[in-house]
């Protein structure tokens, strides 16, 4: 079974830098009838369809496969919903974690996300300097959330 563990923070970007060689992502969702969420992603050339359950806390069961590309391009057109979220991940190693940093575009422009995935709820990390604020229990901040409630549209 596949458990994701994964805390979410706003950064400041000018703390943070430039950042290079990051990857283009692009994924879409499939509406379901319950919690479980159904997403769709391109990441540059490689193609994945990955399920998740509702969270509990900052888990939840995740499993993901990777598809063949056109499949996932298919399905992006013709299964998700009419609107995708489009960002550019970037790796980050601080301390003895990975921190990958999203760049959000389009509708979402403006909006720079770090998330850690970690093996238990209660392992410890270090915070880099550049997070701002944990957003980990903010629904506003799900992926699958920000394709109905873009970020540019939030009241300020």
């Amino acid at each position: 079974m596949g458990v994701e563990i994964e805390r979410k923070f706003l950064i400041d970007k000018k703390i943070l830098g430039s950042l290079k060689n990051g990857y283009q992502i692009k994924q879409g969702y499939i509406k379901t009838v319950d919690f479980t969420t159904v997403r769709v992603r391109i990441r540059d050339q490689e193609a994945f369809l990955t399920l998740k359950s509702k969270n509990k806390s900052t888990t939840r069961l995740e499993f993901e496969y990777p598809i063949p590309l056109k499949d996932a391009q298919e399905m992006l057109e013709n299964l998700c919903q009419t609107s995708h979220v489009e960002k550019t991940r970037y790796l980050i190693t601080h301390k003895s974690h990975t921190w990958e940093v999203d760049v959000f575009e389009g509708e979402n422009k403006g909006l720079i996300v770090a998330e850690i995935e970690l093996t238990s709820e209660d392992e410890s990390f270090v915070l880099p300097k550049w997070v701002k604020e944990e957003v980990s229990d903010d629904a506003r901040y799900y992926n699958s959330n920000l394709i109905e409630h873009p970020y540019t549209k939030w009241d300020a």
